[in-house]
């Protein structure tokens, strides 16, 4: 192991939180470069131009292409922020050699969530042919009330993320389930994803086995349980907010009980509906609890469909392999095989249903995985060339007090998640870099470590190229700019942090000089 590597573990990760090596060590490693690659011959021209040029071809993507800018011309826009990024690192003295490192450093950053993003195509696929969203669709819409289905969504997945630590996980499980009730139900996506959201990010925000909970605090240099306990004083009066919303948002447009009805009984005749095809996700869910890794816990419910689908569904599999010219068993083979290629796609008859269900495989998220890159890699470069590391320092200057201390915390954050693409590096780097400040502000690491949860961890999910964002639209089939404004909980959080700071409320002092915030968390 590296000096470096040995550092970032030591200092940036305790032990006993080391869940998820790869990812945590990549960030670990992100906030060493970034204070190694400080580009001393950058104005704020230079460092301006990429940021200003993207902005504004980015701008001129949504204008031309509107909601389907994601599909291709903002990757464009990326690109070319890439490479005038790139110019202006030539004129500081950074080779391309290195400027190329610099890009391909940070698209490594995104290939764990990228294979995770390609199991969950996978597993949409296959847990439709296998009838585990048809039975989750079946049976939700007997138990939920569409009258309260927003607030209810956000509470269940609130639950679970607590349970399991990860809004992904979430998302890609009960999240495609209830997304498909929702569609029975004649509801909003747009609102019902960003319930889903709102429930999945509060319980990974307050779940000690999430990744960036143990980030967060262990950038700020702060105990696990003492920054948990902190964040509720943000955490609960937002997520209040926003189950207070989604309860009076309602459903009052929901489909009628004739229609749920016949909407189950469609599903009757294409699927074999049972609370044993619930088993895939419970296996998921088990697999997420007991920490097995995100990529291969995915797959192997993904896989797992793919038999209760080939043992529970013989006939829907055979109609997916679309060719009557193999035998049964080479047939049941190819109709599995496509389903985690290409996911699966119904011919019922009935219009809606099948547009509930025609969905999901690895190609499905391709187009995500596109914009995943080449943002990662524009963040990579203006990690490289110093610009982002630039504009970092410059924030600090802004600080007159507690609240502007706040203020410019979380906006360094949002930042962060929108340059560099990647929640892990908006918690990383403001954390190493504002651990000082705070510290000369007479105020605990443990504001910190909650403000980078409440803006870095937050935002993600509403940023189209972040790897959260990207993630989430593909996953939940919203796009991030439809469902980010209800995204309710995700909204109010950095505010009610920004509130809270020029207030004076919830702000711990600093007990001592060499207070890491390892005391009591107090108000």
């Amino acid at each position: 192991m590296s000096a470096e590597s040995a550092f970032s573990q030591r200092s940036l990760y305790p032990r006993k939180f080391l869940r998820h090596p790869p990812r945590l060590s990549l960030a670990g490693k992100a906030v060493l470069s970034a204070n190694r690659h400080s580009n001393e011959r950058l104005t704020p021209a230079l460092a301006a131009a990429p940021i200003v040029m993207l902005i504004a071809m980015l701008a001129l993507s949504v204008f031309l292409f509107s909601s389907d800018a994601s599909y291709g011309a903002n990757q464009i826009a990326l690109v070319l922020a890439t490479g005038i990024a790139a110019l202006v690192g030539q004129r500081t003295g950074i080779p391309w050699r290195e400027a190329q490192e610099g890009i391909i450093d940070g698209i490594g950053v995104g290939l764990g969530p990228t294979l995770i993003l390609l199991a969950v195509g996978m597993l949409i696929g296959t847990w439709i042919l296998s009838g585990t969203v048809p039975t989750m669709i079946y049976y939700g819409v007997q138990i939920l009330n569409p009258q309260i289905f927003y607030a209810a969504s956000a509470l269940i997945c609130a639950i679970v993320a607590i349970s399991v630590g990860s809004s992904w996980t979430v998302a890609g499980t009960l999240g495609i389930g209830l997304m498909g009730i929702a569609g029975s139900f004649d509801l909003s996506p747009a609102i019902a994803a960003g319930a889903i959201i709102s429930g999945a990010y509060f319980g990974d925000k307050l779940s000690p086995m999430s990744d960036t909970t143990n980030l967060a605090s262990a950038a700020a240099g702060v105990d696990l349980f003492d920054h948990i306990r902190h964040m509720l004083w943000t955490t609960v009066p937002s997520f209040a907010l926003a189950l207070l919303v989604f309860s009076l948002i309602g459903g009052g447009d929901a489909s009628t009980p004739q229609e749920i009805e016949a909407l189950q009984q469609s599903l009757q005749i294409e699927f074999s509906i049972g609370l044993h095809l619930l088993l895939p996700l419970a296996l998921m869910l088990f697999l997420v609890y007991k920490r097995f890794p995100a990529y291969p816990a995915i797959l192997i419910s993904a896989l797992a469909g793919g038999v209760f689908a080939l043992i529970f569904q013989p006939e829907v599999v055979q109609r997916m392999a679309g060719d009557d010219s193999l035998g049964k068993g080479l047939a049941m083979v190819k109709g599995v095989w496509v389903a985690l290629f290409a996911g699966y796609e119904a011919n019922s008859g009935n219009e809606f249903l099948d547009a509930l269900l025609s969905k999901g495989g690895m190609s499905s998220m391709l187009n995500t995985v596109w914009l995943i890159v080449v943002a990662l890699g524009f963040g990579g470069i203006l990690e490289r060339t110093g610009i982002l590391n630039y504009w970092l320092r410059h924030a600090l200057r802004m600080v007159k007090g507690t609240g502007s201390l706040v203020a410019t915390t979380v906006a360094t954050c949002v930042s962060t998640n929108i340059l560099a693409a990647d929640q892990f590096m908006a918690v990383a780097l403001p954390g190493r870099m504002y651990r000082d400040a705070y510290k000369e502000y007479g105020l605990s690491p443990l504001n910190l470590s909650r403000t980078l949860e409440d803006s870095a961890t937050i935002t993600s999910a509403l940023i189209p190229w972040n790897t959260c964002g990207a993630y989430m639209s593909a996953t939940l089939g919203v796009a991030t700019l439809t469902y980010a404004p209800f995204a309710i909980f995700n909204i109010a959080c950095p505010l009610v942090a920004i509130a809270y700071g020029f207030a004076g409320l919830a702000q711990k002092p600093l007990e001592s000089p060499t207070d890491g915030g390892n005391a009591p968390a107090a108000a």
